[in-house]
């Protein structure tokens, strides 16, 4: 491999008939005055006879056809390999053509690769393109990342150990990619990492799929997964008014008369049932009105003087309110609890992050939205207190983790969860809080918290907003962003401050795998094969039988749930289809046999 064409201090064109040169292939350029400069490929070509001199207006421009040449390549008949290669850092002039130019020993380049030792990093993939530098590896590097390429399971270069600790100055992950693009499946491998470092994380997971067991290898001792409702809630009397109007501003906007009826009506202390009964109440003495309880109380019949004058009072000290917003926050605040949000408690946190293990939230992303504004403000201060000495009882740093974060931290409207994100994105590094937050969509991610995230994981992106506000936040040249929506799925670009660059990397093989993994064609396949067995088994013992017999079939088989002679008919027509039996017309009526 050669140098060819004009060069810069910034990148050079390399150019070879000997082998293919490989897209972010690290290679070594041996300049007799500049000594070795390393760069990286970041945009390929191949020329040959068949291939009009001019590519592109860009390539093949006549200088670099004219050093070809004089360096002895035969263009007129040679297939050449073209590279352009970038430098890792600026040369002081530039490189001179003809310059040789080698594949690297894992020793010139081990700086550009591996930032931390396995024991102190999370070991995510294999660096693409990295081949070559396999054999000269240190044995403690082989063997730990293995990659699905087709359908061979192993590593063949360089791994990729993402420096964790460097989170205290590089704080914050973006994991950004659309559907099928790999993204969820780059999520778990990184969550298995942080699981195996043992640092605890507050994970909200809107899809029900981040749970975490095989047969290979199990997490069940390091996380917990709790159901939002059922197994996690919030114990209403914790909150505050402000707690409150962010609640019930989750799933719909509150007006600034309900804000301003739940800061009236709420007492310090409030239990759910308390709070809810008292704005019923004033709902009630406002329908009846000043004069119907007058009346009531008056009247001296039946009913309750304690209570009538109960509603006489809270119409006093409320009766300005509008019943409109009053029963706005009853509706949303029986919506909260029939979704079982103050039926539980944080105890089941508590019991996990405080000793080192992860806490699995599920639920569906509305109500997540509203419990994550309660719960990552809760452990955020209990950490932030311990950190600014303000308690004495440790308690530990950790991630809070959420796929489809644009619902939590959304671009251009307020959501409740949004603030203290945007606090932790931007203060949450001095008190050893931090962010790993994932979605399809990073246009409508907020802006601050996009700028905050030092480390991005780019997969494959087909939007052009989304490419275009990817390429604002990274360092992604024009090339990797034109290459953004053709990557395979498990390919990423991780962009990060700790690298200083943009590394191409393929995800390594899961130990675990999602609930939600198998095919739905094969799912559907299996269903129907379970069922057409299980009405075979029902009717086996009556084949072979006639049309004639199928309503003495019927009642030997309505106890085994095939009900109506329409179901049995379908039943038949199922398996023949399926080639279980075969039905013969005869002059009698239809024949049912076994094949």
């Amino acid at each position: 491999m050669q140098v060819v064409g004009e060069t810069t201090q910034q990148m050079v064109w390399v150019a070879t008939d000997q082998r293919k040169i490989r897209i972010n292939e690290i290679l070594i350029i041996e300049d007799k005055s500049l000594g070795i400069v390393r760069g990286e490929v970041v945009e390929t070509l191949c020329y040959n006879r068949y291939i009009p001199l001019n590519l592109n207006g860009t390539l093949m421009e006549s200088k670099v056809l004219e050093s070809l040449s004089s360096l002895g390549y035969d263009i007129g008949s040679n297939e050449i390999s073209v590279a352009r290669v970038k430098f890792f850092v600026e040369t002081p002039h530039p490189v001179s053509t003809g310059a040789q130019v080698r594949i690297p020993q894992y020793e010139e380049v081990k700086d550009l690769l591996v930032f931390a030792s396995k024991e102190d990093g999370l070991t995510l993939g294999e660096i693409k393109s990295t081949d070559g530098l396999f054999e000269s590896l240190p044995q403690s590097l082989k063997g730990i990342a293995p990659v699905l390429e087709g359908e061979e399971c192993e590593q063949k270069g360089v791994p990729l150990i993402f420096p964790i600790r460097e989170m205290h100055q590089y704080p914050h992950i973006g994991i950004f990619g659309g559907s099928g693009s790999g993204k969820s499946y780059g999520i778990r491998v990184i969550l298995e990492e942080i699981m195996d470092k043992g640092i605890p994380m507050l994970i909200f997971d809107p899809h029900f799929e981040l749970e975490f067991d095989s047969e290979e290898k199990t997490y069940l001792s390091k996380y917990e997964v709790a159901k939002l409702g059922q197994d996690i809630g919030i114990e209403f009397s914790d909150l505050n008014v402000r707690d409150i109007v962010n609640l019930l501003g989750a799933s719909h906007t509150l007006t600034e008369a309900m804000v301003n009826a739940i800061e009236m009506i709420h007492k310090r202390g409030d239990s759910y049932l308390t709070f809810s009964q008292r704005v019923e109440d004033v709902i009630r003495a406002l329908e009846l009105g000043k004069n119907s309880l007058n009346n009531l109380a008056n009247s001296n019949m039946e009913n309750d003087l304690k209570e009538i004058t109960k509603l006489n009072k809270l119409l006093d000290s409320f009766g300005s309110l509008p019943q409109a917003s009053l029963k706005g926050i009853q509706w949303r605040l029986k919506r909260l609890d029939n979704a079982g949000l103050f039926k539980h408690d944080i105890e089941v946190v508590n019991n996990n992050l405080k000793y080192g293990k992860s806490v699995v939230i599920q639920g569906p992303v509305w109500l997540l939205g509203v419990f994550a504004t309660y719960l990552i403000s809760n452990y955020y201060h209990k950490r932030r207190h311990f950190k600014d000495g303000s308690v004495n009882e440790f308690y530990p740093p950790f991630m809070v983790v959420t796929d489809e974060a644009h619902n939590f931290a959304p671009k251009g409207y307020d959501s409740p969860a949004k603030s203290v994100i945007k606090e932790i994105a931007q203060e949450g590094r001095k008190y050893g809080v931090f962010l790993l937050l994932a979605t399809q969509r990073p246009t409508l991610l907020d802006e601050t918290v996009t700028a905050q995230l030092n480390t991005k994981f780019i997969f494959r992106t087909v939007r052009g907003t989304d490419i275009a506000t990817i390429r604002e936040e990274t360092d992604l040249t024009e090339q990797e962003g034109r290459r953004l929506p053709y990557l395979r799925s498990g390919d990423v670009f991780i962009s990060s401050a700790i690298f200083g660059r943009t590394v191409a990397t393929r995800i390594r093989v899961a130990n675990t795998v999602s609930p939600f993994s198998q095919n739905p064609f094969d799912e559907l396949k299996e269903y129907v094969k379970k069922t057409d067995g299980k009405t075979l088994e029902i009717l086996r013992p009556y084949f072979p039988f006639n049309s004639v017999d199928l309503s003495d079939v019927l009642i030997n088989v309505q106890k085994e749930g095939i009900t109506s002679m329409d179901d049995l008919n379908k039943a038949i027509l199922k398996l023949e289809k399926s080639g279980h039996i075969k039905i013969e017309v005869t002059p009698f009526g239809d024949s049912f046999k076994l094949v």
